[in-house]
C-alpha cells in the first residue's frame, strides 16, 4: 500500500502544493532531484488568537489536548502556547509589544485565524540559498532562532500561494 503526503515544491518562482505518492520503502524526506537539502515533516500550524487564555482553554478544557505554558518571545513580538496533537502541533500566537506582526494580523482578522505553517528542513542554510536562487523571497536577511531554539526562516506568502511558510532546521 502507498501513502500520500503533501509536499511543497518550489519550482518556477512559486511554491505549489503537489500530492506525491510515497511508497513504504521511500524515505519520508523528499527533495528536488540533485538538491542538497530536503523538506521534512510538518512541525506546526500557527494560529493567531485575540484572547490567549480563551484559546488555551478551548484546546485544553473543551478539546482535551495537552497544552504548554504561555511563553513570551520578545524578539519575535509574540506569546506562544503549543498544543500537542500527536502527529504535529498547533502554535497559538498572541501579540507581545507594539511592533508585533501578530497585532497587524489581528487588526485585519479580528477573530484570529491561521497565520502560518512550519515545515522542517534538513539544511536550512542550503534551502535558503536554493530558494532565493529560484526567486522565492524571504522575510528576513538571515535566519533567526525560533520558538524551539532552532534556526527558522519565513518565506514570502506571495511566492507561496498566499501561505506564510516557516522553514525550521530539523
Amino acid at each position: 500500500s502507498s501513502h500520500s503526503m503533501l509536499v511543497v515544491a518550489c519550482v518556477r518562482h512559486t511554491c505549489s502544493p503537489m500530492l506525491r505518492a510515497i511508497s513504504n520503502s521511500t524515505p519520508l524526506c523528499q527533495g528536488i532531484p540533485g538538491s542538497v537539502w530536503k523538506l521534512g515533516r510538518l512541525n506546526h500550524i500557527a494560529i493567531a488568537v485575540p484572547d490567549m487564555e480563551k484559546a488555551t482553554a478551548l484546546y485544553r478544557d473543551v478539546l482535551g489536548a495537552q497544552v504548554s505554558d504561555k511563553v513570551p518571545l520578545p524578539e519575535h513580538g509574540v506569546y506562544t502556547v503549543f498544543v500537542e496533537l500527536g502527529n504535529t502541533k498547533l502554535e497559538l500566537l498572541h501579540p507581545l509589544g507594539e511592533k508585533s506582526p501578530i497585532a497587524g494580523f489581528l487588526q485585519k482578522n479580528k477573530s484570529g485565524g491561521m497565520h502560518h505553517i512550519c515545515i522542517e528542513v534538513d539544511d536550512i542554510n542550503a534551502a535558503i540559498v536554493d530558494l532565493k536562487a529560484r526567486n522565492i523571497r524571504t522575510l528576513s536577511a538571515k535566519t533567526r532562532i525560533g520558538a524551539h531554539g532552532k534556526p527558522v526562516m519565513f518565506l514570502h506568502p506571495k511566492d507561496c500561494d498566499g501561505v506564510l511558510v516557516e522553514l525550521e532546521q530539523a
